[in-house]
C-alpha cells in the first residue's frame, strides 16, 4: 500500500462525520472507509485487500479518534 492511499484514507476518516464513524457496525465501517477511499482513486485488487485489513486492524483507533472529536 502506497503513502498516497494511506494519506487518503486518513483524510477520508478526518473528514467524516463523527457520527458515521461512531455508529456503524466494524464490518459496515470497514466497508464504508475503504469504498470512500478508493473512490478518490483507482486500486489494484490487492491493494483493496491490503487498505480492507489495514482499516480493520486500525478501527480501534479511527473510534478513538471520533470519539476525541465528539467530545471536543
Amino acid at each position: 500500500m502506497t503513502p498516497k492511499i494511506l494519506r487518503q484514507l486518513w483524510a477520508v476518516v478526518e473528514n467524516s462525520q463523527t457520527k458515521t464513524l461512531l455508529q456503524m457496525d466494524d464490518a459496515s465501517l470497514v466497508q464504508w472507509l475503504a469504498h470512500q477511499t478508493t473512490t478518490q482513486a483507482f486500486l489494484e485488487p490487492n491493494e483493496t485487500d491490503f487498505l480492507t485489513d489495514y482499516i480493520q486492524s486500525r478501527l480501534s483507533l479511527i473510534r478513538d479518534i471520533a470519539y476525541d472529536r465528539q467530545c471536543s
